[in-house]
C-alpha cells in the first residue's frame, strides 16, 4: 500500500515535461506494437505466378441479372498467366460467397484467347455468370 502512495506522490510532483515524455514514450511503443502486426497480412497473401494481384469482383447490373458479375485484376502486366489465375480465383470466391456454388459461365475469363482479353491500362477484366449448384 505504501508503494502506491509513493508512486502517486511522485507522479503528482514530477514536472509536466517529464510526464509528457512518459506519455509520448508509451504512445510510441503502442504504435510500434500495433504496426508490427501489419506484415502478417503480407504473409497471408496468395501469390499467382510469384506475384500478388489486387482483385475486385462485383455484380455488373442487378436489374439485368443477379448472377452476372465482373472481376478486375490490377497490375495484370506483371504476369498475364498469374493475372488470369487471380481473376479466376476472385470469381470463384465471389460466386461461392454470393450463390453457394463455384460454377461459372465465363463470357470473358481465364480460358479466353489472349488476343480477346479485355486489358485497359494495367487492369484485366473478366465477365461471367454464377451458376446455381
Amino acid at each position: 500500500m505504501k508503494h502506491k502512495m509513493i508512486l502517486s506522490r511522485l507522479a503528482s510532483t514530477a514536472p509536466k515535461s517529464a510526464r509528457r515524455g512518459v506519455i509520448a514514450g508509451l504512445t510510441a511503443v503502442s504504435c510500434l506494437l500495433l504496426l508490427g502486426g501489419c506484415n502478417a497480412d503480407k504473409d497471408k497473401r496468395i501469390l499467382f505466378d510469384g506475384h500478388h494481384f489486387r482483385t475486385k469482383a462485383k455484380l455488373t447490373d442487378r436489374k439485368v441479372s443477379a448472377a452476372d458479375f465482373g472481376v478486375e485484376v490490377k497490375k495484370a502486366t506483371q504476369s498475364l498467366d498469374g493475372a488470369r489465375a487471380a481473376g479466376e480465383y476472385a470469381g470463384t470466391r465471389f460466386c461461392i460467397a454470393n450463390f453457394g456454388s463455384s460454377r461459372i459461365d465465363w463470357a470473358i475469363g481465364p480460358e479466353t484467347d489472349p488476343g480477346e482479353l479485355v486489358i485497359e491500362g494495367d487492369t484485366l477484366t473478366f465477365r461471367g455468370t454464377c451458376l446455381k449448384p
